[in-house]
């Protein structure tokens, strides 16, 4: 982190351009928050609080008052920041290709193409450079948060065994849970008094929700929590995807059931559970197959590994087997031991064009040449079978479902160190935030 000289001479001329923005006694633009050596503007906070209302529009009751909606943009933007700078340091960047790669994902999942996504943002008010650059940021955070948390996080295969035992045991094996959630956040080091107050504000919206207030509306109001403006909203998760101490309460819980609070680390949190659904078993087409490969190098040209591999062919179609061609001259090592073969392969377990090309063959049916990052192959599909892959699948949930309860809590934790320990000084004017709020 920088020093507090330098912090406070930077401040000083963040200030002094501030005010000089002023045109016939007409502040254009203000700072709002210092985030060690960087700022924070007025037209940026109301940008970021503008984008919100028009997500919310129609449900504008939804959203909490002026001033404390502006207060938690405020406060998520602040920690952005700091995520940013700590990423800069370390030279993380996000280029063009995948930021163009990943506006177009966000453009399919609304079932648009990107122009036709653009258009729609543009209509409903939002800038599209400032979207497309928020967007950028995010990769960077996300990249930042997998590179600090992702090596502290480990998931033996104990915890996978234990927790595959556990769940098999459980008669919610197999459920998904949709849920809400409020934090009431305590600093670290908090004192008895900062942890009473928490405690007693907890429970007054503990007893707001019982009493039949929206659950959404009391979490995007008062919850602390980095979902609060999305309304506590945790999505559809099975319990292996809860942190711990949720887990426990939720396969208890019926649908629209509001939680006892829970204490953590963190704070007090209350959780809400919406709905609830069963799971199926997962039943996959499998391919046996069998490939060649040849790799271009620096003695081998891209063209000559494809003719080598269209020579393969030939002799293979004029009565060669087709193991012995593999052993002797596949580059794929691990399976050119066993004559080409790959096993049994399960649907997404080769790269995209591999498996294009082997689905799209006959049993017995043997391609042309074909390219992939690896180089050039030929595959022949030897059966194709039904299977239950229940198992396979529900011990990879596992071991994703635990590491990414794990990497929340850790991100959590993380996140809040990162913001006790940073300078931040914050200049939204008390009287304009009650004039706000008044509106």
């Amino acid at each position: 982190m920088k020093t507090f000289l330098v912090i406070g001479l930077l401040m000083a001329s963040l200030f002094q351009l501030a005010l000089s923005a002023e045109e016939d006694g007409v502040l254009l633009d203000r700072i709002v928050a210092v985030v060690e050596d960087q700022a924070i503007m007025q037209s940026e906070l109301s940008e970021r609080v503008n984008v919100i209302k028009q997500q919310y529009a129609g449900r504008e009751h939804q959203l909490p008052p002026p001033a404390q909606l502006e207060r938690q943009v405020l406060e998520r933007m602040v920690l952005e920041s700091l995520q940013l700078q700590m990423a800069e340091d370390r030279g993380i960047r996000i280029d063009d290709l995948t930021l163009n790669e990943t506006m177009r994902d966000l453009a399919a999942r609304n079932n648009m193409s990107l122009p036709a996504f653009r258009d729609r943002l543009v209509a409903e008010g939002i800038d599209y450079v400032s979207f497309r650059g928020q967007v950028r940021d995010e990769l960077v955070m996300t990249t930042l948060r997998n590179r600090v948390i992702g090596d502290q996080v480990q998931v033996s295969e104990q915890e996978i065994d234990e927790f595959l035992v556990n769940q098999a045991s459980s008669t919610d094996s197999g459920m998904e849970y949709h849920l809400r959630h409020i934090l009431i956040a305590l600093p670290e080091g908090a004192s008895a008094e900062e942890i009473e107050a928490a405690s007693e504000r907890a429970e007054e919206i503990r007893d707001r929700a019982l009493s039949g207030e929206n659950f959404a509306q009391l979490a995007a109001s008062e919850s602390d929590g980095q979902d609060s403006l999305e309304g506590g909203d945790l999505g559809w998760r099975t319990a292996a995807q809860l942190p711990t101490l949720f887990a426990r309460n939720v396969v208890t819980m019926e649908a629209g059931d509001t939680s006892e609070i829970i204490r953590s680390p963190s704070g007090f949190h209350i959780i809400h559970l919406v709905a609830r659904r069963g799971g199926s078993r997962a039943m996959v087409e499998q391919t046996r197959a069998r490939h060649i490969l040849i790799e271009p190098n620096a003695l081998l040209s891209d063209e000559e590994a494809r003719l080598q591999l269209q020579s393969l062919k030939s002799r293979i179609q004029g009565g060669e087997e087709f193991a012995v061609l593999a052993k002797a001259n596949s580059d794929d090592k691990a399976s050119a031991v066993e004559g080409g073969s790959l096993g049994w392969i399960n649907p997404g377990q080769m790269v995209p064009e591999f498996e294009r090309v082997m689905n799209s063959l006959e049993i017995g049916q043997m391609s042309e040449p074909f390219r992939t990052q690896f180089g050039w192959h030929i595959v022949q599909v030897m059966q194709r079978r039904q299977h239950d892959s229940t198992d396979e699948v529900r011990r990879d949930r596992a071991r994703e479902a635990i590491y990414q309860r794990k990497a929340e809590e850790e991100t959590e934790l993380w996140l809040r160190r990162l913001r006790d320990e940073s300078y931040v000084e914050y200049r939204l004017e008390p009287d304009r935030a009650a004039q706000a709020e008044a509106g």
